[in-house]
């Protein structure tokens, strides 16, 4: 089997971690691989050169596309695919129409089919991502939906003292873009409402002045620490005593997988996403958006009743073994792969 993966996306950001750990954990399983994605993120081609996997780099610049077409066309020809996978729509532009038999369109958003027109196949990261998949015109046997996993076993926890956190003090954990839709203000504002607690803020994004601000005004300095971008996810879910994820606007939320695989308690707003998987009190818990006396009170119950944390740690830990292993992920992707070859048959035919 060999798979061709093409990525514009950004720097650095949630759907690129995904990418970057799907791929690691496909080498892992044997099948050739390469990479055609922007050369920006040093981080992410590093590691894939590190497992053996080539890279291409491309602009992916949409108002003259002819270069970004003219090296995918390349990698096609020299390394000749059995499948061939775009992740996220702005790949998906780039897809030639001659190999649409063997090519997938990745959704980690709800994204508009045209963008994957050249493309015969589909995932969608989670069911409802599947149903705007289906609901688009995709038929059944075209389509599938393949989890994402995380593994973080051997983590050692980051030190609180390097973060300037006491060793005995409670935190919660936000892995999160400083955008908006995120959802970090009211995570603010409840914080405010819970003496004592500590948060530790791991992402980069527009909001980031504003956020500081915000927790200036409430007094939260002392208590709040801004991580800035982080590629140790795993040190920090270990070291810290719940995950929040405030999300006003999640698709998935790949956050609830980690939660549930560093068997972290996690308090979740009902998103889409997170409300699809999170079962309030079972694997998680779950608060409306937007609602900062809910958020801090879901907190305070899981720093302050540990039979309710030990709980909901166990249903995560449940959830995340049924669905988002490494071992499922790599199942499900070889099968669905599996199809595809069988479909479009031998390159070059």
């Amino acid at each position: 089997m060999r798979v061709l993966h093409v990525m514009a996306g950004a720097e650095e950001g949630g759907a690129e971690n995904i990418m970057l750990e799907s791929v690691l954990a496909l080498a892992e399983t044997g099948i050739a691989q390469h990479v055609v994605t922007r050369p920006a993120n040093t981080f992410r081609t590093g590691k894939f050169e590190a497992a053996g996997i080539g890279v291409s780099t491309a602009s992916f610049n949409t108002s003259w596309p002819f270069p970004t077409r003219g090296i995918i066309a390349k990698a096609i020809a020299d390394f000749r695919p059995d499948v061939i996978e775009y992740w996220m729509g702005r790949a998906g532009q780039f897809a030639p129409k001659a190999h649409r038999a063997r090519s997938i369109g990745w959704y980690g958003g709800y994204y508009k089919l045209a963008r994957f027109r050249n493309c015969e196949w589909h995932v969608g990261l989670t069911i409802d991502l599947l149903r705007h998949i289906r609901e688009q015109g995709v038929a059944d046997d075209r389509s599938a939906i393949i989890h994402t996993y995380a593994d973080f076993v051997g983590a050692e926890p980051a030190s609180r003292s390097a973060l300037n956190t006491p060793p005995d003090a409670p935190v919660a954990l936000a892995l999160a873009r400083l955008h908006e839709k995120k959802g970090l203000d009211t995570l603010l504002e409840a914080t405010a409402k819970i003496p004592g607690l500590y948060v530790w803020i791991a992402g980069e994004g527009p909001l980031e002045a504003e956020l500081k601000a915000q927790c200036s005004a409430l007094g939260l300095d002392d208590r709040v620490r801004f991580l800035g971008w982080r590629n140790d996810r795993g040190a920090l879910l270990a070291a810290c005593d719940v995950v929040a994820f405030p999300s006003r606007y999640e698709p998935f939320g790949t956050v609830t997988v980690d939660a549930w695989a560093a068997s972290r308690p996690l308090v979740a707003a009902d998103a889409v996403g997170p409300a699809a998987y999170v079962k309030d009190g079972i694997n998680g818990l779950l608060i409306p958006k937007n609602d900062a006396d809910a958020l801090a009170n879901a907190l305070n119950r899981v720093i302050t009743d540990k039979a309710l944390a030990e709980r909901i740690v166990a249903g995560g830990r449940a959830s995340y073994e049924a669905q988002f292993t490494k071992a499922v992920f790599q199942r499900d992707s070889l099968a669905f792969y599996e199809r595809i070859r069988a479909h479009a048959g031998p390159f070059g035919n």
